[in-house]
């Protein structure tokens, strides 16, 4: 029998409740969201309870996959930095225990999540986005609860319009009420103006029952297809008026069959099949087409149709009878008669494979449409174990717990997921890309980093820190940091100043001479820095050896010498020289030219640079060396 250790047990305790809290999380956001996308179709048609809890239980089978990568991205994260921030982590990694071993079974955890999610999308998930969907439709076709505003026209009611000039909340009457009813066309329209009314909706909620009182009504009385200047018309009075409205506000669930066809409400087996035998079908609509076009071709020397008998009997009786010179010999009229009917023919025939074209596409199109549906179930699945592998080494690295930090990072990492998805769906979606490219783009994208950031979290390698890259930003705008030596409270041993005097002596020599064989002022060889044989960076073996003796003088307890030490420049090694230590890309570089010159002109900046620097320390050098002299 498997056996947890007490480590086990406890990463997926931890894990397991903040995944089981994110989960929700993350559930009710996307539901809010998804309900914010339909509130429009749901407020304001008086929908039962029933009705509302299906949507939401609904809506939520539905969007249960897409919660899965975000729960556990955003545990994965808080796990880990909680980790971190108590020290739990390091005192794993000091017990010889390394990152790979801590999460080994949240791996099998992750793993199993992609299963289950997996068994979700292709059982349940189609089928609560079939009952979704249907009872989306069917909401959208429930007329709206009956409510006239005041002061307006209230047209929600086919073939009528509404006035009503003030309400009685209390009783219900409505007064100074005018009705237009278009019900039976605008010919024979008819107005009915009463001074008090009120409306009623029926037992079966199928019709509108109408109460008007003190009244006039106009109607025309126009007789289909008689067209007459004057439109005769009919008034009538009435004391009380009684009228049935035809209006259903009862809910009717559409038919579920109308979303067999759409991929959403496919499993892989089914989107499978579907695949190949819409892939047949536009096979066979391609070579119905090709065998049509073939029919429909002309001969060239005789502009006869191939289809037609009768005149591929003419063309055999004719023989070699040029129709070019028929046509020029014909009257005007019989060329503006034969012009016309090739002009029809020739519509008809863009006409019909404008027909055929529009088939293929959209055959096309629901081909592409299930085969992203097929993907997605893979690539959704998949994505909890990729989010995995970015939040838990990435949490050990950031250190940072709560709902603070990794909330941040974790809407970050999944927009950008999100961008790259859409992007990819919408070109697989257009056939601008393939579908199973654009489909597990996000997935290509994401896993390498999310493996990059397992390898650097595990060496415990420094990728966060701001200080890291905010010196090699400097370092490529060639911007320095100054030195800040200060006399050190304990002094165990004094510099050999006899020593330093002498080497400090002999570096001089040494800048001079380099100063002097080497014109760094000068433009240098295009040719020579890109293509040359590399040369031995003398300058380097220079400022080593100044580091070091500003290294020994620093243990000096003379604020004067430690003064002058600060004055020295840091001078960079190789900034001077070529730019890449490969001596391949550097070729490359050359090679291309624009890119080449770039870097041509950063050198020859960083060579006039250098030229200022080893004055400054010639100069330092020679105070150095009289302080020295003069405390000796």
């Amino acid at each position: 029998m498997l056996k947890l250790k007490k480590l086990d047990k406890f990463v997926l305790k931890s894990f397991g409740l903040l995944f089981i809290a994110t989960f929700f999380i993350c559930l009710f956001i996307f539901m809010m969201q998804f309900l914010w996308r339909y509130v429009d179709d749901l407020v304001g048609k008086g929908l039962e309870m029933t009705v509302l809890g299906q949507f939401f239980f609904y809506s939520a089978l539905t969007l249960i996959p897409a919660s899965l990568p975000l729960a556990t991205l955003l545990a994965s994260l808080i796990t880990f930095g909680n980790f971190g921030e108590r020290f739990e982590l390091l005192a794993m990694k000091a017990a010889g225990i390394s990152l790979f071993k801590i999460i080994r079974p949240l791996m099998i955890l992750a793993v199993l999540l992609c299963g289950i999610s997996f068994v979700f999308q292709n059982n349940i998930g189609p089928k609560a986005f079939s009952k979704l969907t249907t009872l989306l439709i069917s909401i959208r076709q429930k007329s709206p609860e009956l409510d006239i505003p005041e002061g307006i026209f209230y047209d929600e009611i086919d073939g009528y319009n509404i006035f009503v000039k003030e309400k009685d909340r209390k009783t219900g009457l409505l007064y100074d009420v005018i009705i237009y009813e278009f019900s039976e066309g605008f010919d024979n329209a008819r107005i009915i103006v009463a001074d008090t009314g009120q409306l009623a909706m029926t037992a079966d909620k199928q019709y509108l029952y109408l109460h008007l009182y003190s009244g006039e009504m106009f109607e025309n009385i126009r007789q289909t297809g008689v067209s007459k200047g004057n439109v005769p018309y009919r008034r009538e009075s009435f004391k009380e008026k009684h009228a049935l409205i035809e209006f259903d506000s009862g809910f009717n669930m559409a038919d579920a069959s109308i979303m067999d066809k759409q991929s959403g409400s496919k499993n892989m087996q089914t989107l499978r099949h579907s695949i190949d035998s819409m892939v047949s079908q536009n096979d066979s609509v391609g070579i119905a087409n090709y065998e049509y076009a073939q029919d429909r071709s002309f001969d060239v020397d005789r502009n006869l149709s191939k289809s037609d008998s009768i005149k591929v009997e003419e063309q055999r009786i004719l023989g070699t009878i040029n129709v070019d010179s028929l046509f020029n010999v014909s009257t005007l009229k019989k060329k503006q008669s034969v012009l016309n009917l090739a002009k029809r023919d020739i519509e008809s025939l863009a006409t019909d494979w404008s027909f055929r074209e529009v088939e293929v596409k959209n055959t096309d199109l629901q081909i592409r449409r299930h085969l992203m549906a097929w993907h997605e179930k893979i690539t959704l699945s998949f994505a909890c174990l990729v989010f995995f592998f970015i939040g838990a080494p990435l949490g050990s690295i950031i250190r940072k717990g709560g709902l603070g930090m990794p909330v941040v990072i974790s809407v970050l990492i999944f927009i950008i997921y999100y961008i790259i998805n859409t992007m990819g769906s919408k070109m697989a979606r257009e056939g601008e890309w393939i579908v199973w490219i654009g489909m597990w783009m996000s997935t290509l994208i994401l896993a390498p980093v999310g493996g990059f950031l397992a390898y650097k979290s595990n060496r415990d390698s420094v990728i966060l820190n701001s200080d890291l890259y905010i010196g090699w930003i400097k370092t490529i705008l060639g911007i320095r940091p100054e030195r800040h030596i200060v006399r050190k409270e304990v002094v165990i041993e004094e510099p050999n100043y006899n020593e330093c005097l002498s080497r400090v002596y002999d570096l001089t020599n040494k800048f001079n001479a380099y100063l002097k064989t080497h014109r760094l002022l000068k433009a240098p060889s295009y040719l020579k820095l890109w293509f040359a044989k590399v040369e031995p960076n003398e300058i380097s073996l220079y400022l080593d050896e100044l580091e070091l003796i500003v290294e020994e003088l620093s243990n000096s307890r003379s604020l004067e010498i430690l003064n002058v030490l600060n004055k020295y420049p840091i001078i960079p090694h190789r900034a001077h020289t070529r730019p890449f230590k490969f001596t391949w890309l550097n070729t490359i570089f050359g090679i291309v030219f624009p890119i080449g010159l770039f870097f041509y002109v950063r050198v020859w900046i960083f060579r006039v640079r250098l030229s200022k620097d080893i004055k400054k320390v010639l100069a330092v050098n020679n105070e150095l060396a009289n302080i020295i002299e003069r405390n000796k």
